[in-house]
């Protein structure tokens, strides 16, 4: 079990150390795990001037699974876009070609309090965003700043090949065969024809699904719905750009971005896995992260790639059960728990595996 981690920026080395001895607790239990380390993101570009140094992508194309914790910060936000640490995050999703990313939104019951919506509305929520993740108007060329008739014009382009829009289809539909069996398609198909296609490829991809309930939504309407009425939904697939959106908004009514994990998959299985939220750096340092969303990437990582599902489960089985001991991390602390640091969390977490 070949896994490349790469820490990251901000708060990614703290929580990745977190993750880091939850494997090494299953290595001691005799799983064939080996790990190397990476450069990627801001720290990257400190070393080797580069967000995405060539020894890093060549160790993530070589391992079996890569684990990352986060990227960026606002001192190199006036780079060069293409040395900006977030050009390296796309760059290695699309040398590795991880089209799907699949993003839960749970909520945990200890947890409705910390929900910005009123538990009624959110308790018992289970849902999952799959977004395409390697298209659309992130990827989409021509793409340029430059002047026209003296003024400065930006433009982009958004698009999707009938096959991209397929394989992410085949991927939610699955999905959806193994959890509630309903399946939302979001888009924009009434004034976008490039979504237009998303929803005809959807519908035709459908009958081979008979056992799936397949909707459609409009994507303001969707948005809409997720906080109106999350629980309405299931599984819901879209493009990148409104992926990117509503599964950021879908992360509130979990009470936390802190607490959700992600995968991003290719056609074989072989992912990158990390926490939902950013490098978080004006609390970098100061041992404040929740480590969770990180650790929960993990329990995704022995799924989906490893397929050790035991372990899968063992893992969110400890989650849960430290929430129900009352610690918690800043971000979901409420009066009544007792608030803990990044490693007491992460102490917490083995003790209960």
């Amino acid at each position: 079990m070949k896994i490349a981690v790469l820490p990251g920026d901000g708060i990614g080395p703290e929580i990745m150390a977190q993750a880091l001895r939850v494997l090494d607790f299953f290595k001691a239990e005799g799983m064939p795990i080996e790990i190397e380390t990476g450069l990627i993101g801001g720290c990257a570009v400190d070393a080797t001037g580069v967000p995405l140094p060539d020894s890093t992508l060549k160790l993530a194309l070589e391992a079996d699974a890569v684990l990352l914790g986060a990227v960026g910060g606002p001192q190199y936000d006036t780079l060069p876009r293409e040395q900006r640490p977030e050009r390296g995050l796309l760059k290695i999703r699309k040398e590795m070609n991880i089209f799907a990313n699949l993003r839960p939104a749970i909520l945990y019951p200890e947890l409705a309090n910390a929900s910005s919506l009123k538990p009624e509305i959110v308790a018992g929520l289970d849902l999952m965003i799959i977004r395409e993740l390697v298209g659309d108007i992130y990827f989409g060329e021509p793409r340029a700043i430059e002047m026209r008739n003296g003024e400065r014009v930006g433009y982009n382009t958004m698009i999707y090949s009938e096959s991209e829009i397929r394989r992410i289809a085949h991927v939610a539909f699955k999905t959806a065969q193994k959890r509630g069996k309903r399946l939302c398609s979001v888009d924009k198909m009434n004034v976008l024809e490039t979504t237009q296609l998303w929803r005809d490829v959807m519908i035709e991809v459908s009958a081979e699904y008979p056992d799936v309930a397949l909707s459609h939504m409009l994507v303001d309407n969707a948005a809409m719905q997720l906080v109106r009425a999350p629980k309405q939904f299931d599984v819901m697939v879209t493009g990148n750009m409104f992926g990117d959106i509503l599964s950021d908004e879908a992360s509130m009514l979990t009470g936390s971005i802190g607490m959700l994990p992600s995968a991003s998959l290719d056609a074989s299985g072989k992912g990158l896995y990390e926490p939902s939220h950013g490098s978080a750096p004006d609390i970098a340092g100061k041992g404040l992260a929740n480590p969770l969303a990180t650790i929960l990437s993990v329990a995704m990582m022995m799924r989906y790639t490893f397929n050790q599902d035991a372990a899968a489960n063992r893992i969110e089985a400890a989650v849960k059960k430290v929430l129900a001991q009352g610690l918690r991390t800043g971000d979901i602390y409420e009066a009544g728990t007792q608030r803990v640091g990044t490693v007491e969390m992460g102490d917490a977490v083995i003790a209960a595996l």
